[in-house]
């Protein structure tokens, strides 16, 4: 049970079957003949502009081509040498603004680019291997300490072994997979993937993951850098950012991502909160994804309200067009104003203040207008939980803004200490952006704590 939301009735869909039918594969996955037809239709091209703008370097042509010659496992071992959570990413990467975007079919006379994140889909969904596709390299005798089961702990824990590195994964939750666990939409991750990714990259063996360890409650930087051999932060961005307003705390105002959390490990839809008619606050994707949610969960009215206009949302314009056809409305030039609350003290909806750029600066009219709701949903971004970086060490840590700043490398300001992932500056806050952060910085710890002179794949 969400406590915010604890006043609103239950769904109102009885049929626990009907729901779990609202929140299957957003895309049909391809039949072999689909792929084979696809795959037929990339050019192959030498210098793979699909390749040079993919966050993890993914050789897509080839791994195309193999799907082509009916090489599903080989082009399953090329993409999983590139992004180990490969599966994820072909459902929740952006493929329509990398590289199906970059794809050379994706020009005026023709603009239909090869189906890139379907084919990386496909072959991951029908590899079959006997044994784990990478093996260990010789033991080292180092061992690592990660903390954060998301998927830049996860690529950083996975890379380390496979260089002969043992490593500890100390995790906060439940369950490991963070965001893909616990932060997508389920209808992007259906089901039990997200676990079943975790158990097959942890099937390489030397990782250990300990739950209920949290950075700043029962776990200290300071403790880990004197225990083992260098400490990974994959820390993710936990706490949500707040509005500002009165009446934020009250009854029906939630971060998105408690409800997406609450919603992913649902064992019964049914049982779920959901309002009768909902505002979500936010441009970005989570916004996007609450939205169509709790459209799908029976709201007969979402409204999505961002202060500026929709060519600034974060949110890609596939996204926003999944939102448009789940009949969410977008209302744009509105900036939150006042939280409006019932007899109660739950709210009922909210007044915001209509909005425009003037001189490069976004300033209020003077307009106002109320939209009625049960329920608020803010998705405006998160930051780094604060309590995990108070320790004496950890508040060391140099940053930048509310994020840890990195050397090209992925080092911190403190020795023996790196980070990646959504927690680092620069960054993205992609998925397929964190594997490749932990991947790159697993090859650099491996190159310090080992003194090696490069960080080559085992053989």
């Amino acid at each position: 049970m969400i406590e915010s939301l604890k006043h609103l009735p239950r769904t109102a869909v009885a049929d626990a079957s009907a729901l779990e039918a609202q929140f299957t594969d957003l895309a049909p996955a391809l039949t072999a003949r689909q792929a084979a037809i696809e795959a037929a239709r990339c050019l192959y091209c030498y210098d793979a502009p699909c390749t040079r703008i993919c966050p993890t370097e993914i050789d897509v042509a080839s791994f195309i081509r193999n799907i082509h010659d009916g090489n599903i496992n080989g082009a399953a071992v090329g993409i999983l040498k590139q992004n180990i959570l490969g599966g994820a990413c072909a459902r929740v990467c952006p493929t329509e603004i990398l590289c199906e975007d970059a794809c050379v079919r994706n020009h005026d006379e023709e603009g239909r680019p090869v189906k890139i994140g379907l084919l990386q889909r496909h072959a991951l969904d029908h590899a079959t291997f006997t044994d784990h596709p990478f093996q260990r390299a010789p033991s080292t005798g180092k061992v690592i300490a990660v903390v954060g089961a998301g998927p830049a702990g996860l690529s950083c824990a996975h890379r380390l072994a496979m260089l002969g590195n043992d490593v500890v994964i100390f995790e906060a939750r439940e369950k490991s997979g963070g965001l893909n666990e616990y932060g997508i939409a389920k209808y992007k991750l259906p089901g039990d993937f997200a676990q079943r990714e975790v158990e097959f990259l942890l099937s390489i063996g030397g990782i250990e993951v300990r739950h209920g360890r949290k950075l700043g409650s029962n776990l200290t930087l300071a403790e880990l850098h004197g225990q083992y051999d260098a400490v990974f932060l994959g820390l993710g961005l936990d706490a949500s950012r707040q509005l500002g307003l009165t009446g934020e705390d009250a009854p029906g105002l939630l971060a998105a991502v408690d409800y997406i959390a609450t919603l992913r490990q649902a064992a019964d839809l049914t049982a779920l909160p959901v309002p009768r008619r909902a505002i979500v606050i936010g441009a970005g994707n989570t916004a996007i994804d609450i939205a169509v949610q709790i459209k799908r969960l029976g709201a007969e009215d979402v409204t999505l309200v961002y202060r500026r206009g929709f060519d600034a949302m974060t949110a890609t314009h596939h996204e926003q067009d999944i939102a448009k056809a789940n009949y969410v409305r977008m209302r744009t030039w509105a900036a939150p104003l006042d939280v409006l609350l019932d007899d109660t003290g739950a709210v009922r909806g909210m007044r915001f203040e209509e909005t425009r750029i003037d001189n490069g600066r976004l300033i209020g009219t003077g307009a106002f207008i109320e939209i009625a709701a049960d329920a608020i949903f803010k998705a405006i971004g998160q930051n780094i939980e604060p309590a995990g970086l108070r320790d004496a060490m950890a508040s060391q840590l140099t940053r930048a803004g509310d994020k840890i700043q990195v050397d090209a490398n992925f080092r911190t300001a403190l020795a023996g200490v790196y980070a990646g992932g959504d927690c680092v500056a620069p960054g993205q806050d992609l998925t397929v952006q964190a594997v490749q952060h932990g991947k790159l910085a697993a090859h650099a710890i491996h190159n310090d704590i080992n003194s090696t002179a490069g960080a080559a794949w085992p053989t």
